[in-house]
């Protein structure tokens, strides 16, 4: 008789990224200091500073760390000491929505549910479909 496969879903399916990512929001939520917009975007202030909001067409100077649930880190501007300048506009939606909430030189955490960053597609095999990814992000300066 053949083996039966197990039921269920594989670590490395879009479903159970999709399950894990539901979970994290859900327990996440509940956590002291963290707060949701009506998006579904979580956020947690680290520091505020009283200064300018960006505004939507802005471009921005940001330290950030992206980060997997899992840990794995995709990109680390503190590590390297080298602040990155991005549009607001083309980010994905969740950190255009979540940098406008933010004053120049505060430094807030986010966990973008995958409806609001990559969703069902992912991106070249570095963000899974369906992936919750973590951002520690400092807004250094308004370029523009």
């Amino acid at each position: 008789m053949a083996k039966r496969e197990k039921k269920g879903k594989s670590k490395s399916s879009a479903g159970y990224n999709q399950k894990i990512g539901e979970d994290f929001l859900l327990q996440n939520a509940q956590k002291e200091g963290v707060l949701k917009t009506a998006s579904g975007l979580q956020y947690k202030i680290i520091e505020e500073v009283d200064g300018q909001k960006p505004s939507e067409f802005d471009t921005v100077l940001i330290h950030q760390r992206a980060l997997l649930l899992n840990g794995t880190i995709l990109e680390d501007t503190y590590r390297q000491n080298k602040p990155d300048d991005v549009k607001i506009e083309e980010l994905i939606e969740g950190l255009q929505e979540g940098l406008l909430m933010m004053n120049k030189g505060s430094r807030y955490k986010f966990w973008v549910p995958s409806d609001l960053g990559w969703g069902r597609k992912g991106t070249n095999n570095k963000i899974p479909p369906f992936a919750v990814l973590a951002f520690d992000i400092r807004l250094v300066d308004i370029l523009t």
